[in-house]
Parts: structure tokens; sequence; C-alpha cells
């Protein structure tokens, strides 16, 4: 691909560095940009420089926030004593969608997965088990995908889970194995999440 502007094709580089975005594709976003005024332009820079700049992550669940507490923690309407476990915040997002979902969050960042590299000392469980023990916990749902690595996952946060009165359940298997919740359409994520199962039968039946 060839440019005729040095700073076109900088930004075009720039673009094709995002998931998912190709060269053809970063060079219509750009040449798209290039049609608007200057104020639109600047108004979008200004916008995406103060998201990476000013966005916070929760402190108690660890979800994307504009303060130090996200708006789903400090809802007085939500459960708080109800925490769903997701892998990641692209998660929090899928199931809000579904509007079937009361309670509080807490995002792991990850799950365990040794061939990554990626142990329980990565992610956000000792905070999890801390939140547990701290605000009296009814019921931990684990949401995560249903793959191996979810399920080890679950099984490792389970066993640190054991010494307290707390329900632990996980969202029924209306989601293929090997699916990632993401993808799964709301009907189906709203339904596996109102009909969750005993986390002890499902680990049992694995």
């Amino acid at each position: 691909m060839q440019f005729s502007s040095q700073l076109l094709e900088n930004a075009v580089n720039e673009f094709a560095k995002l998931p998912g975005i190709g060269k053809k594709t970063a060079l219509r976003l750009v040449l798209h940009l290039l049609k608007q005024d200057t104020s639109e332009v600047s108004h979008f820079s200004e916008v995406i420089s103060k998201m990476r700049t000013e966005i916070k992550f929760c402190q108690r669940c660890f979800n994307v926030s504009d303060g130090d507490i996200c708006s789903i923690c400090s809802n007085s309407l939500r459960k708080q004593d109800m925490i769903c476990v997701v892998e990641n915040i692209r998660d929090v997002i899928a199931i809000e969608s579904t509007q079937q979902y009361s309670g509080t969050y807490h995002v792991l960042n990850g799950i365990i997965s040794p061939l990554d590299g990626v142990g329980p000392d990565q992610l956000n469980i000792e905070s999890l088990v801390a939140r547990v023990q701290k605000e009296k916990t009814q019921e931990i749902i684990f949401a995560l995908n249903p793959n191996i690595q979810g399920d080890t996952t679950i099984y490792y946060i389970q066993k640190k889970l054991q010494p307290f009165n707390v329900r632990v359940t996980t969202i029924a298997r209306g989601i293929a194995f090997g699916g990632e919740l993401e993808y799964a359409d709301e009907m189906t994520l709203g339904r596996s999440l109102q009909n969750r199962l005993p986390v002890e039968s499902y680990v049992s039946n694995r």
C-alpha cells in the first residue's frame, strides 16, 4: 500500500495496531476522519486521551470506573452480598446487557492457564477471598468461560472459599463447552444466570 503522505501513512499504521483492524479498514477510518471538521477530530482525540489517562479500576471489584468505586458497587439497589466472578471487563458488559443480574461483580483479570504462564498469584483471587470474608458474602456465582482453563479456575477458587459460609454456584451450561460469554446471545446468557447450579455438582460431573 503506497501513500503520498507520510502523515497519512503514520495514522493508518496506528489504527492498524487495533485488534481486528487491517490496513484497508485503517485507511478507511483515517480517510473518514480526514473529511471531518477539525473540531470533531480534536474532540475524538480528546475523548480517547481522557479515557486512557483518567479511567480507573474499581478498588472493590476491579471493573472499569470513573472513580475509586464503580457505579455498580456503589448502587444501593444492587445485591451487595452477591458476587458474580468473571474473567474480564467484557464479560461484565455481556452480563449487564442481559438485565437479569442484580448483584455485584469481581473481575479476575484472567484465568488460570499454566501453558500461558498465568498462575493464581497473577489474578485477583486473594482480593476476592478477602472480600468474601470481610463483607459476609452470601453467594458467589462463577461466570467463567466453559473451557478447561475456566473449570480449573473455578476449582481452585472454590477450594479457597471452603472455610467460609457462602453459597457457591456457577451459571448453567446453556453455553457450549469451549464457547465464550462475550459472544453468547443475551437470552442464553440470561437463562444461564437464572438457572445457575451448585459448583459441587458441576465439578463432580466434569
